[in-house]
């Protein structure tokens, strides 16, 4: 055997060797990637969580392990909780527990998060003490950003419902098929006044307890845009508040549509804050059924139970509740079955006077009414009646 032709067996037995080494190496060397950019993802967690408790949102985990070798990364929150702390630390007026989260992250796009969570959560008002059941069939978000701050964010929970707990009885509150809140950066950045693009979806939702015109199932979609953000630091609610009132910022609602059966309303408009911290605005309103609604409202039984005097307030300032409920009975006496009479075409007295209000219009092909709902330092007026007053955001 020559010469030559030892070398040339020589060298296939190397080629045999190469390609197992490089795999080898490259094992190695994605391992030590994997586990040292697991180390940092804790690391960034630890100093989320530091960020996030000096503005009074403190997160933790009874148990944290991170897994998913070797291609993602997958953190495992048992025992979470999240307390929202007030600013002299005095009292936590919120405070939530969950059994587990989930954080996943692909190692190619370790910027884009998605979180499924497991229910049921318990959610506890540490000012009125009353605690909240909240459970879902399926709960997931995803956001894309971290661990910076956030561009575009989503959350998503199928058949959702919120119970309040009276001992060991859970009273309803509300439900519904899905709900869906979407939010990005339609401009500007999250360091530099963001303006930020929200969406929120209701399927088939519902409320108990507050009227039996609310717990009957509706659909909403709600498209929004906030101005007047200085950047997106996490900062305490209350601040926030302060510091878009401050740059002239609002809330501009793009397109709102609820439906609930026949009727629909849909709305548009902005709202911006007062000084003391309460909504100043206007919406435009057009409304199908509104002769399903106003009835619904059950206008006439309250008639008959009497008025309270702070609704008279509101809608008859100096009238008082005693003085309308004697007329009723003097009219009765006059005249047999007059105040009942007046009872009940009181809904339709009051249908009436909200159409002297708007105009008339169509809205999806059927006949509406449209008109402005106006917010004046919180309170709710319709036309010149004031409906509700909302509490200061400071």
């Amino acid at each position: 055997m020559s010469d030559m032709t030892i070398a040339a067996g020589r060298r296939s037995r190397w080629g045999l060797f190469i390609a197992p080494v490089l795999l080898l190496i490259l094992a190695v060397a994605w391992s030590g990637f994997w586990f040292y950019a697991a180390s940092q993802a804790e690391v960034a967690a630890d100093a989320w969580r530091a960020q996030e408790a000096k503005s009074g949102r403190i997160y933790d985990c009874a148990k944290r392990s991170i897994a998913g070798f070797p291609f993602r990364f997958e953190v495992q929150c048992s025992g979470a909780s999240v307390a929202l702390v007030s600013q002299n630390a005095s009292k936590t007026p919120f405070t939530a527990k969950l059994d587990n989260i989930l954080v996943l992250a692909q190692v190619y796009d370790p910027k884009h998060v998605i979180a499924e969570f497991s229910a049921p959560a318990t959610l506890v008002d540490g000012v009125t003490q009353n605690t909240f059941l909240v459970n879902w069939r399926n709960g997931r978000s995803s956001v894309v950003g971290l661990p910076a701050i956030p561009e575009r964010a989503s959350i998503v929970f199928d058949d959702p419902s919120i119970n309040r707990l009276d001992g060991s009885v859970q009273v309803p509150l509300a439900r519904a098929k899905q709900i869906e809140l979407h939010g990005r950066i339609a401009d500007g950045s999250p360091a530099d006044h963001p303006v930020i693009e929200t969406v929120l979806q209701v399927a088939q939702g519902s409320i108990q307890g507050v009227h039996p015109l609310l717990a009957e199932p509706f659909e909403a979609d709600t498209r929004a845009k906030i101005t007047g953000l200085s950047d997106l630091t996490p900062k305490p609610w209350p601040q926030r508040f302060r510091e878009i009132q401050a740059a002239g910022g609002h809330i501009e609602i793009v397109q709102s549509r609820i439906q609930q059966g026949e009727m629909i309303a849909v709305a548009a408009g902005t709202l911006g804050l007062s000084a003391n911290g309460r909504l100043d605005g206007e919406l435009q309103m057009t409304v199908t059924g509104l002769e399903r609604v106003i009835p619904a409202l059950g206008i006439e039984k309250m008639l008959e139970e009497g008025v309270p005097q702070a609704t008279l307030d509101r809608v008859a300032p100096g009238v008082k509740s005693k003085d309308l409920n004697n007329l009723f009975g003097a009219l009765d006496r006059a005249v047999p079955g007059l105040g009942k009479v007046i009872k009940q075409n009181a809904n339709a007295g009051v249908a009436a006077g909200i159409s002297s209000i708007g105009t008339e219009s169509t809205l999806e092909g059927k006949k509406a009414r449209s008109f402005p709902l106006k917010f004046v330092d919180g309170a709710v007026l319709l036309g010149p009646v004031t409906v509700g007053q909302i509490p200061p955001l400071y």
